[in-house]
């Protein structure tokens, strides 16, 4: 699913338009993405829990040359 067929659900479930469905994701989304930015971790009981994981630095291989072997750097 994606967010235009989210949108298109919303609307029909809760029997809004889809201008007020598109408003509602787009605002739900926004409280989740300002969460993640601020280092919050923000859990749905019985969906899911969202949160940004720290990556150490690895090696890897890469793909169009798999002999070359490539520093991947840490990242959130």
């Amino acid at each position: 699913m994606n967010k235009k067929q989210l949108v298109e659900h919303i609307a029909k479930e809760a029997g809004l338009s889809k201008k007020q469905a598109q408003k509602a994701v787009e605002a739900m989304l926004g409280g989740i993405t300002k969460a993640l930015k601020k280092g919050d971790k923000v859990t749905f009981v019985g969906f899911g829990t969202f949160m940004v994981r720290k990556r150490k630095a690895r090696k890897a291989r890469n793909p169009r040359d798999p002999s070359q072997i490539i520093k991947v750097p840490a990242r959130k």
